[in-house]
């Protein structure tokens, strides 16, 4: 006679997998994706009256992506890994030269007099550009202006920019301003 094989009680087993499971996925943090940190300018008030800026020509550097994601930065076409660089020095015009932003003078609490550049860069795109090259241009843009805070942080207090305290991160802010302004994306290749 064939011996009988006792049978295996599994009830409890699957109760230890589910409670496994449940552990793993509460301790385990899942990677999260963040967008760019933009902030749109608020509404303005409806009875607000409207006055248009007047820049100055030399303080506008734009910056533009046609359809087939091609960049060009004031009148130069250039690789996106230029862009950095260009934007740098448009931004600090370190030799004064006179086609590039003007600087101001001002009195900066905590800091004293400086000059501080009235520099903007216009971005504008095609409605054909990629979302890559969108993005990556709008990170090189971020990336120059952050160098810019980071060095200046360095010689006002020997630090970088994310190292400062809240005050002091208002300082340099003020110091190096970033004002990107950004057209509606245009059909560049159609005609009206």
């Amino acid at each position: 006679m064939a011996k009988k094989l006792p049978g295996l009680n599994t009830s409890s087993t699957a109760d230890i997998a589910f409670l496994l499971l449940c552990y793993f996925l509460m301790t385990t943090t899942m990677g999260s994706q963040t967008g760019l940190s933009r902030r749109l300018p608020p509404m303005p008030d409806e009875k607000q009256k409207t006055q248009d800026q007047k820049v100055n020509r030399r303080n506008i550097i734009i910056v533009k992506i046609n359809s087939q994601d091609r960049l060009m930065a004031g009148t130069e076409p250039m690789d996106v890994s230029q862009l950095k660089d260009k934007i740098k020095i448009f931004l600090t015009n370190p030799t004064n030269d006179p086609t590039l932003p003007e600087k101001e003078l001002l009195d900066i609490e905590g800091l004293g007099k400086r000059e501080v550049s009235k520099g903007v860069i216009s971005l504008q795109n095609d409605r054909g550009t990629s979302y890559q090259a969108y993005i990556a241009v709008q990170n090189e843009l971020v990336k120059a202006v952050n160098e810019l805070r980071d060095e200046a942080s360095m010689v006002e207090f020997g630090k970088k920019f994310l190292q400062l305290d809240e005050d002091q991160q208002g300082m340099i802010k003020k110091l190096i301003p970033s004002y990107i302004s950004e057209a509606e994306p245009k059909d560049i290749g159609k005609k009206k």
